[in-house]
């Protein structure tokens, strides 16, 4: 074990020394400046909080790029990355300058003004990934909820769909957010027990299986507006489809007249080692949803790109939002964006995969029967999904 764990070491220590995201590191057992322990916060959470989460026992009080300190001074490297959310890293320096100033000359207008900052985002943002247009919103889930109204409407105005007949097709194992309509395509049943009724017009399918999409294509294709899908599955487990089906999801949704809708919200902005994760077979979606790292960590922004055939189907007052496209968020992503671009976050992928590789060495020996697993606690029907039949807990089992 120690022998494993020497090219651990020795690859953080590097990290520790040399990346552009560790920003001045304080010294093993520094303390911040809270007077709370951390099981009095823990605590308070606890009494005082909604129930709708269950955190690791590890209270955030301080971090700078990849380290994080509690209360007490106790030092962490960060590998959760808030989902994708600071994929530059805690308080980056640039982002944060550019938050402070904006901060100080307008943080709101409502889109029911123009202000000066959000025309440039969105100059940016399409250019950058080769899109007309970018409807601004906040979280990711808000992101994929416009992409769903956006399917619709494109559904029943232009592929002429009969009225309230849409279809989105979405995958078995997704994880698109946690609001009632995006639930309804969740094949997590902790997620939807107890909310129904959940929102019809959605059918599941296989990730990875390109056969059974063109089933579902050939049985409801004048029917189906969207196929919503993640590159890569995040909450399922980093599942990587098999080679080619990108590129057979294009073809197929080109040829059945569906917009091909890539949630990109985690597996987007370097975190693959591309741009996109759909960049890896050189495939572009009609419909791409930004979200996490695009806000730097700093504040929450979402984007939906799509070009004008698509996006001006939606119309004044039909879809908004008070905060989306705001000056401060606005300027936020410039610096996101420009951070990832000016560090070549994508092309540092070897020197991750390296570090992957060595942790998950680790790991093994000290986790080896580290796996997704039922809890002891769930009842037996607890297994099996509510949506699709699928064994939750066996990666061998495909949906009924």
């Amino acid at each position: 074990m120690a022998a494993t764990r020497k090219p651990l070491l020795s690859l953080l220590s590097r990290v520790s020394r040399t990346s552009r995201r560790t920003y001045g590191v304080l010294a093993e057992g520094s303390s911040s400046s809270s007077s709370s322990s951390s099981n009095h916060l823990i605590n308070l959470e606890y009494e005082y909080s909604a129930h709708n989460y269950h955190p690791i026992p590890v209270v955030f009080s301080e971090a700078k790029g990849s380290i994080i300190w509690d209360p007490e001074g106790k030092k962490y490297l960060d590998f959760l990355s808030a989902y994708s959310a600071v994929n530059q890293g805690h308080c980056h320096p640039k982002i944060i300058k550019a938050f402070q100033e904006q901060a100080e000359r307008l943080t709101l207008s409502s889109r029911a003004f123009y202000n000066d900052r959000f025309p440039v985002f969105a100059e940016r943002l399409t250019s950058m990934f080769g899109y007309e247009m970018v409807l601004p919103m906040n979280t990711g889930a808000e992101g994929v909820e416009t992409a769903l109204k956006l399917a619709r409407k494109w559904g029943y105005e232009k592929k002429k769909i009969p009225k309230n007949e849409a279809i989105i097709v979405s995958c078995c194992g997704c994880f698109h957010g946690r609001t009632l309509a995006v639930i309804s395509m969740s094949c997590d049943n902790e997620a939807t027990r107890g909310f129904g009724p959940l929102v019809p017009g959605h059918i599941k399918v296989d990730f990875g299986d390109a056969v059974a999409l063109e089933k579902i294509f050939k049985e409801h294709g004048d029917r189906i507006a969207g196929f919503l899908f993640e590159p890569i599955q995040g909450e399922a487990g980093v599942i990587i489809p098999p080679k080619g089906y990108l590129k057979a999801v294009r073809d197929l949704c080109s040829k059945y007249n569906v917009l091909m809708i890539a949630d990109e919200i985690q597996s987007g902005l370097a975190r693959s080692g591309k741009m996109l994760a759909c960049d890896w077979e050189g495939v572009r979606p009609d419909v791409v949803i930004l979200g996490k790292a695009l806000g730097g960590g700093v504040i929450p922004v979402s984007a939906v790109l799509a070009d004008k055939d698509v996006m001006l189907c939606i119309r004044p007052g039909e879809h908004g939002s008070t905060f989306g496209g705001n000056p401060l968020a606005s300027v936020v992503a410039i610096a996101s964006l420009d951070v990832i671009q000016e560090e070549k976050l994508a092309e540092s992928r070897d020197e991750v995969k390296e570090g992957s590789k060595v942790l998950h060495d680790v790991l093994e020996l000290d986790l080896p029967n580290m796996q997704k697993a039922k809890p002891k606690d769930s009842p037996t029907t607890a297994t099996i999904c509510d949506r699709c039949g699928r064994n939750l807990y066996d990666p061998s089992d495909r949906a009924l």
